[in-house]
């Protein structure tokens, strides 16, 4: 099944934040997941949802500080969860199932960028455990949860992928590793675990989409050294943002439009940007954005998705 990749006309932007999308949108009673929903653009996305009604379950590896963080966040809960403990992942899903709730949103927004050569769970190289195989456990996982009468579940990718396609003959790196070719294909897995979701579950009412969430200085670059951060033009000298960048706010209202926004019910498997569609990657700019070709390719996909079936031992969408 194509993918519609082109502008849809959403009337935001690149400025709009997360409180612009949810604009006259209701979510009193509606059950949301986040995961990494306590920093960064989590945080944002979680204060939002909560401001627009919904009740938000934030997994986190440190629930102490999960907890600090939404302190003052009404309608919050934190639970105990190890992105890379499939033993942890599985533990989390069964308690949550055991309490017969379901979920409206799920929103996989945890993540790490250049991080240094490790391998966690049964081998998987971190990126791509943490980013996405953890991920695609959890969904899996949380597949009886999700809401029969329509769920979205959308995952924050990054332009990235850029920087890699999936690496199909040493997806761990077992040579060469290069975090950020490391980084690149676990956020084009991002984008490839949306696609092939969304074909397996429309038919079921769970739709799925991937996101660009912008230029934003985070948590997530607490790997990278100051020095490669200037020479990179995010900060200056001076250590100031550079010019172009988001605010946590606009950066996290892409997630949260793809969430909620009823213009994206006919445009499941989306790679979205801005608070609108991607249009096809016409650059190698980064911050120009767009999707490239192998992020959004059905055939892709469903490879990737048998290969993390393989690694994870789930597959509860067949």
């Amino acid at each position: 099944m194509a993918i519609t990749q082109h502008k849809i006309g959403s009337g935001f932007g690149a400025h709009s934040t997360a409180d612009d999308v949810l604009a006259g949108i209701e979510l009193s009673g509606k059950n949301v997941l986040i995961t990494g929903g306590y920093s960064g653009l989590g945080l944002e996305a979680t204060s939002a949802l909560a401001r627009a009604g919904a009740y938000v379950i934030v997994p986190a590896r440190r629930p102490a500080a999960a907890m600090e963080a939404l302190r003052d966040v009404p309608r919050t809960e934190v639970r105990a969860l190890d992105l890379t403990d499939p033993d942890s992942i599985q533990r989390f899903g069964d308690r949550f199932l055991e309490t017969g709730r379901t979920l409206d949103i799920v929103i996989n927004n945890a993540g790490v960028m250049a991080y240094p050569q490790r391998l966690v769970g049964s081998g998987w190289e971190a990126h791509l455990a943490i980013n996405h195989l953890g991920h695609f456990a959890l969904v899996n996982r949380l597949r009886p949860a999700l809401a029969p009468t329509g769920a979205r579940v959308v995952s924050v990718a990054s332009s990235g992928h850029f920087l890699s396609d999936i690496r199909w003959d040493d997806p761990h790196f077992s040579r060469d590793y290069d975090p950020w070719r490391a980084y690149g294909q676990s956020k084009t897995a991002n984008a490839l675990f949306a696609v092939h979701l969304d074909a397996l579950g429309a038919a079921g009412g769970v739709r799925a989409f991937a996101v660009h969430p912008g230029s934003i200085l985070t948590p997530l670059q607490r790997h990278i050294p100051r020095a490669e951060q200037i020479a990179q033009g995010w900060i200056t000298q001076e250590g100031r943002q550079a010019d172009g960048f988001k605010t946590p706010a606009q950066g996290a209202a892409t997630a949260v439009w793809a969430a909620t926004s009823p213009l994206l019910d006919e445009y499941g498997g989306a790679y979205c940007q801005d608070c609108d569609i991607a249009e096809p990657a016409t650059t190698d700019d980064m911050l120009i954005g767009g999707v490239k070709p192998w992020a959004i390719d059905p055939g892709s996909a469903s490879r990737l998705w048998a290969l993390s079936s393989e690694l994870t031992g789930l597959d509860c969408f067949a």
